[in-house]
């Protein structure tokens, strides 16, 4: 008891001193509390997008870089049994010029060209060309004459094209025993006279229907004086729609129709060949991979048959090349026209038979580098009565007879190579190889080549100056002789070399040598070509 009284006076003076020292007479109260007031969230939806997946694949992407070039030399151009082609010169891009010349073998040249339109809406373009030559041997000259007019029409929707040509070239049958036989200049004379229209209509832009159409019509008619009259039409209307971002589907109706008159025959001929074709293909085309495959259904002077379309290329992933392969079938038109451009001392026919061929190929194309590109293909080929030439035995040799294979087959193979750096300097060079096998009826392919190798060599040394070289060379072909003799034509290799020297703006001068070796090679037997040719005049560009 004693203890609490001695504690409750020890707390009261405890409070008596502490207010004895406050002299402000306030007192405080301290409150001490852990609850603290928060407002609570308000509900309401929160929306939240999706990532999208992560694209873990690599992307494939393919450029396509155009060739450096402004000019490409090599031209697939037949061996001339009297001379070589004296210039095969580009243009080097004048529209306006006059080219004239004069050489050996009494061979004048002129060549003119004219151009108009602003190449925008409208283009118009004339050439002319004329060039003869007269050999050592009688009757051994020839003289060629072209003239042609080409233009295009160019609107928002459509384009037109349109050309019309003459050709004139005239050759003598020489190819014959002078000790034996005497003719005059116009019994042995071959004068092919060609004129010919051709026009197309192309539309620029693709309608509502979505179809891609190009019908073209090309009419000749081609007269040798006192021999032959031909006339014919081929009309085309190639029709494509694409069904989708890489499939389209493509139908090419045709016609190919001739009629041939002959005049010096015992009994002369006159008759229709006529070629209709269908050819509806459907079209796959990706970045690295294109596929034709079709059917076309013909119909050869009234016999159907059905020929295959099948062909594409592809490039192989990580790979520089593209691989090419395909089956074709089609049927080539041995009308007088097409037969006297591969040999002009044909003789009047009495008849003529269209050729089917159908081709089994695989090959590569491929670039290295810049400059260099490279291509190669095998075939295996075979024909349907394939056209052979051999000389008339049964007369004078002078003429050549068309007979033909029922059924041949062929192993070719070709390839082309070029390295172009700019316009500064180019080199092409081309060679097939013609295996011919199965023949029955003939012997030997007759008037075939075995080999062939063409190059062209273009180099611009200055601004001024232009070298050029030409090469065109062959194994001989088989050829028959009367009693049934047989041969075969030694090779031959044909160098062209020239040049140009730019005088000013407005004058060149030039010179060509054709033949430099001078070898008086035979591409048909019986007709030797003339020798070392020189040719030199000027250029006027206005």
């Amino acid at each position: 008891m004693l203890r609490y009284t001695i504690y409750i006076t020890f707390l009261l003076g405890s409070i008596t001193a502490n207010a004895q020292r406050d002299t402000t007479g306030k007192q405080t109260v301290e409150i001490t509390s852990q609850y603290k007031p928060v407002l609570r969230y308000a509900a309401k939806i929160h929306l939240a997008a999706t990532g999208p997946a992560v694209d873990t694949s690599r992307p494939s992407l393919q450029y396509q870089v155009p060739a450096q070039q402004l000019f490409y030399g090599y031209q697939p151009i037949p061996l001339k049994p009297l001379a070589v082609t004296p210039d095969s010169l580009p243009k080097l891009g004048e529209r306006n010029y006059v080219k004239a010349g004069y050489g050996n073998f009494a061979s004048p040249y002129l060549e003119a060209a004219a151009g108009f339109g602003n190449g925008q809406t409208g283009l118009l373009n004339l050439y002319g060309q004329f060039t003869q030559a007269k050999g050592k041997l009688p009757f051994q000259e020839f003289s060629n004459l072209q003239l042609k007019a080409a233009g295009s029409h160019y609107s928002d929707q459509f384009e037109v094209q349109a050309s019309a040509a003459v050709s004139v070239r005239q050759f003598y049958l020489f190819g014959f025993d002078t000790s034996r036989f005497s003719y005059s200049k116009s019994d042995i004379r071959q004068q092919f006279q060609d004129i010919s229209l051709d026009a197309t209509l192309r539309n620029r832009k693709v309608g509502d229907a979505g179809i891609q159409y190009a019908p073209r019509i090309q009419v000749f008619q081609l007269t040798n004086p006192n021999r032959v009259a031909e006339t014919g039409a081929i009309i085309s209307a190639p029709l494509e729609k694409a069904l989708g971002e890489h499939l389209a589907v493509r139908f090419t109706p045709s016609l190919d129709w001739t009629n041939y008159r002959s005049s010096d025959l015992d009994s002369n001929v006159k008759f229709n060949n006529t070629i209709v074709q269908l050819a509806p293909e459907l079209i796959y085309a990706r970045p690295n991979l294109r596929i034709h495959a079709g059917l076309t259904p013909a119909w050869d002077n009234g016999s159907a048959r059905v020929l295959p379309n099948i062909y594409g290329e592809a490039q192989l992933p990580g790979k520089a090349f593209l691989v090419q392969a395909g089956l074709v079938g089609r049927l080539t038109k041995n009308n007088y026209r097409n037969l006297s451009i591969q040999n002009p001392y044909l003789k009047t026919l009495a008849f003529q038979r269209n050729t089917q061929e159908t081709e089994l190929y695989g090959g590569i194309k491929t670039s290295v580098g810049k400059h260099f590109n490279f291509s190669a293909r095998a075939s295996f080929l075979q024909y349907q009565n394939l056209p052979l030439f051999i000389n008339d035995t049964a007369t004078d040799n002078k003429a050549f007879v068309v007979v033909h294979e029922t059924s041949a087959s062929n192993f070719r193979v070709q390839a082309d190579l070029s390295f172009i750096h700019q316009d500064k300097f180019t080199v092409t060079a081309g060679a097939t190889f013609n295996g011919f096998t199965g023949f029955n009826e003939n012997g030997k392919a007759w008037g075939t080549l075995p080999l062939e190798i063409q190059a062209s060599m273009r180099w611009w040394g200055f601004k001024q100056f232009l070298f050029k070289a030409d090469l065109r060379s062959f194994t001989g072909g088989p050829y028959l002789l009367p009693n049934n003799d047989r041969g075969a034509l030694a090779a031959a290799a044909d160098l062209s070399v020239g040049a140009e020297y730019r005088i000013n703006s407005k004058f060149s001068a030039w010179l060509d040598f054709n033949n430099l070796f001078n070898n008086r090679y035979q591409r048909w037997f019986g007709y030797p070509v003339i020798g070392l040719q020189a040719q030199g005049g000027v250029i006027v560009r206005f």
